[in-house]
């Protein structure tokens, strides 16, 4: 298992929804980051979030979180 590192690139806070959330995106539950690995989407609007770990979280259209996102610039 590799746990997250901040890397010299750019990143920002951003609140996000089940709509709005992408692979890569770090979550941080309990007090441990954790980055996603894959999403599905699921009935309703909701997805179900895969983390490098192995563990899911399912999100649901009414839940926000605040994330850390990588600006990607080209």
């Amino acid at each position: 298992m590799s746990v997250w590192q901040p890397s010299g690139a750019m990143a920002s806070t951003v609140e996000i929804r089940s709509i709005s959330v992408m692979r890569d995106d770090v979550i941080q539950i309990g007090g441990q980051p954790c980055r996603v690995a894959d999403l599905i989407q699921l009935p309703g609007g909701a997805k179900r979030l895969r983390f490098e770990s192995g563990e899911l979280l399912t999100i649901h259209p009414g839940t926000r979180l605040i994330v850390v996102r990588m600006l990607r610039k080209w």
